[in-house]
């Protein structure tokens, strides 16, 4: 009997156990904002949506391809906003975005498609892959706490017929 007792106080604190939980939707909403304005942002070469969604604290890391931009102001200053210059064109789309939230923290992965075209060479870009955000609650708002996004060159799939 203590057995079964034992088996069944387990099973319940496995099931009531809180773990990942799909957004509410204002918590959605605003978190697809925010995604939406760093797409601008790195679209037009303007560190505002970044300056703005991002909390920029000590030992914040940005990753991008196996290239990293250590704080705010250096993905800012040595990153998005040259773009604008270096770049005829640059498109980014995050799409399929799945959110997660756990108290006071909320991670969001997104499928991404980047095209450009560099003003230099004229060497044009297409690639495709995926993005995390990580975000933390502060004084009420969701703020970017670290990104990491990985890409190669895309290849759409074939189509058998």
């Amino acid at each position: 009997m203590k057995k079964q007792l034992k088996k069944f106080i387990w099973a319940a604190m496995i099931i009531l156990t809180p773990g990942p939980a799909f957004a509410d939707s204002e918590g959605e909403k605003a978190i697809k904002e925010i995604i939406a304005a760093i797409e601008y942002g790195w679209e037009n070469g303007d560190g505002a949506p970044f300056r703005k969604h991002f909390l920029d604290f000590e030992g914040a890391r940005y990753i991008e391809s196996g290239g990293q931009n250590e704080g705010l102001n250096d993905l800012v200053t040595h990153h998005v906003e040259p773009e604008k210059d270096a770049l005829e064109y640059l498109s980014i789309d995050f799409s399929d975005i799945d959110i997660y939230f756990e108290e006071g923290f909320a991670w969001a992965i997104a499928d991404t498609r980047v095209k450009g075209k560099v003003r230099k060479s004229g060497q044009e870009f297409d690639k495709a892959g995926r993005e995390t955000f990580l975000f933390r609650m502060v004084d009420g708002a969701w703020k970017v706490v670290h990104t990491h996004s990985s890409s190669r060159d895309y290849k759409p799939k074939k189509h058998a017929n």
